[in-house]
């Protein structure tokens, strides 16, 4: 079953110097799949996450997510089926300062309408596949980087997503840390959660089960063509 797929996509973005970060890209993630999306800096890998998570729309091409093509969907429906199907991780964490790790865990679920009760028993439930029950009623403040991560991890799939993207999930950590980060994410995608990770790391990339590389926006290679 295919959780992404991408179909000629193309990203320009306007100005007195027309840039294009995207150029008739096709890819298509399976369910199940770990994808590590690498390439320079300027090679349109964060644009490419953006788009996969209908946080931007493409110039051109079609965006298919779990089996639905998003360009149909207004502004309103997109941010609903985005909360509905797709988990995010990125590498500021981006957590509440003032709110503990359970309250930003069930932050993920604020825009499923699900009631609170509900929110925190699943929260609960991240928390502890993401090994921080210990940790559960501290705040980010408290938390060390590799710990806030794994917050943020937890928040990303909780609700069980079609698909979780994370933007460089270790950049911000040192090396040991960065690996606990890393063996996490494995030990997801072997649950079966699909996973779509930019990164600039290289143990990331050989970890994953398919590396694709991106150059000048373009889709230079792909591990699955052999």
């Amino acid at each position: 079953m295919t959780a992404v797929e991408l179909r000629g996509v193309t990203k320009t973005y306007p100005g007195s110097l027309e840039t294009t970060a995207l150029r008739e890209l096709d890819l298509e993630v399976a369910t199940g799949e770990m994808v590590a999306v690498v390439g320079p800096s300027g090679s349109g890998k964060s644009t490419l996450l953006q788009i996969a998570g209908t946080l931007e729309r493409p110039s051109a091409g079609t965006v298919w997510i779990a089996g639905s093509d998003t360009r149909r969907l207004s502004d309103a429906a997109l941010s609903a089926f985005r909360a509905q199907h797709l988990g995010f991780v990125f590498q500021q964490f981006h957590l509440l300062p003032h709110r503990d790790v359970l309250t930003n865990i069930a932050h993920g679920l604020m825009y499923r309408r699900v009631g609170r009760k509900l929110r925190i028993a699943a929260a609960e439930e991240a928390c502890a596949r993401v090994g921080l029950s210990h940790r559960r009623h501290h705040v980010p403040s408290q938390l060390s980087g590799g710990e806030c991560q794994r917050v943020a991890i937890a928040r990303a799939l909780i609700g069980s997503p079609a698909v979780i993207l994370a933007d460089e999930p270790t950049g911000n950590l040192d090396t040991a840390t960065g690996r606990e980060v890393l063996a996490l994410l494995q030990e997801l995608n072997g649950d079966g959660a699909t996973l779509i990770v930019i990164t600039h790391d290289p143990e990331i990339a050989a970890a994953a089960t398919r590396q694709v590389h991106l150059r000048d926006g373009i889709l230079c290679h792909d591990s699955a063509w052999g």
